[in-house]
Formats: structure tokens, sequence, C-alpha cells
């Protein structure tokens, strides 16, 4: 039951804040597709991993049944990606040293993350600048939701095999023991039966 609340929580949570930056990622995406230009690493990476976090926290939050018999592997993903997020911050580290509101050439965006130049194209300096630090803040946050999931995911599957081992266990003394006793009824019915064969 614990399970449930934390988990289902939390990956209500990481929906809600995973879903702003994949929209503001993919504007500076379609940007640079619209210019014929690659996306930068510092862009793209934290684009890719942020959509597929989301695809996963849908799919794992609608098909929670199945989560829930697979936690362990859920768990496993989870870390997977929290070690993505990471990667991903630090590709875009260099926006957390840009000023938003300041124009000046050493505080401007566009000056900390490399390679966002576009060809005949001038960015604004206020909209891409909170964009890209909102993204970056979205994904820092997610890293520590995607611990707690990746934790509670671990310890309820490691609670369901042990339950399993203690059933299988439980199951095979059972077993064992209804044998014995038919044994043993076999037995004294075959001594009875050899008893009377001696008397007669």
């Amino acid at each position: 039951m614990l399970f449930a609340i934390v988990f289902v929580c939390t990956r209500i949570s990481q929906i809600v804040t995973l879903t702003p930056p994949v929209g503001m990622l993919s504007w500076f995406v379609g940007k640079f597709n619209d210019a014929n230009v690659l996306t930068p690493n510092a862009i793209l990476v934290l684009f890719i991993v942020t959509v597929l976090a989301l695809a996963w926290c849908l799919f794992t939050l609608l098909a929670y049944s199945r989560s829930s018999h697979n936690a362990l592997f859920v768990s496993f993903v989870d870390l997977c990606f929290l070690g993505a997020l990471i990667a991903g911050i630090y590709f875009l580290r260099g926006i957390q040293f840009a000023d938003c509101q300041d124009p000046s050439r050493d505080e401007i965006w566009y000056n900390k993350v490399h390679d966002v130049g576009i060809p005949g194209f001038s960015w604004g300096v206020n909209k891409p600048c909170a964009m890209l630090k909102a993204s970056w803040a979205f994904a820092i946050m997610n890293t520590v939701f995607f611990a707690v999931t990746a934790f509670a995911a671990w310890m309820h599957g490691d609670s369901v095999v042990v339950e399993e081992r203690v059933v299988r266990r439980s199951s095979h003394s059972h077993r064992g023991s209804h044998s014995h006793r038919h044994r043993s009824h076999s037995g004294s019915g075959h001594s009875y039966h050899s008893a009377r064969r001696v008397y007669v």
C-alpha cells in the first residue's frame, strides 16, 4: 500500500514536471531544424532524455499493475534515467551562469551555452534564457523524483522476492509432510495386513 502511494504520487509529479521541459526544449529543436542546423548537444541530450523519461513515466503509471509485478526492472530503468538526466544537466550546465535580465556580452545566455548560433537568426535575451533555465531546473527536480521511485520500486520488488521464497518453502514443506504422512499410513496398513496373514 505504501509503495502504491509513493510510486503513483511521485510518477504524477514526474509527468507534471517533465511536460514543460519537453515543450520548451522542442521549441529550440524546432528552431534549429527550421534553419537546417544541427541542434547542439547541450540542448539535444536533455531533450531526448526528457522525452523518453516522460514516455516511461506515462507507461509505468498507466500499466501500474504490470509495473508493480516487475518492480525490480522498473527500479533499474529509473536508475538509468537518473543517470541520463544527470548527463543532460551536465551538458546544459552553462545556463546556470547566465543572467536572463542582463544583455551584456559576458552574461547573455547564448555565450554561456556553446554552439547555439543560427545563421541569419538573432536569439532573444529573456525568453530563450528563461526557458532553458526552467528546463534545467525541472531536470534537477526529476533526478530527485527518479531516485525516490527507483528506491521505492527496489524495496517493493525485494519484498515480493522474499514473499515468493517463503511461499515456495512453505509449499515445499507442506508437500513433504503430506507425502511423509501418506507413506506412514501406507506402511502401517501394510504391516496390519502382514500381521493378519501370519495369524491366519
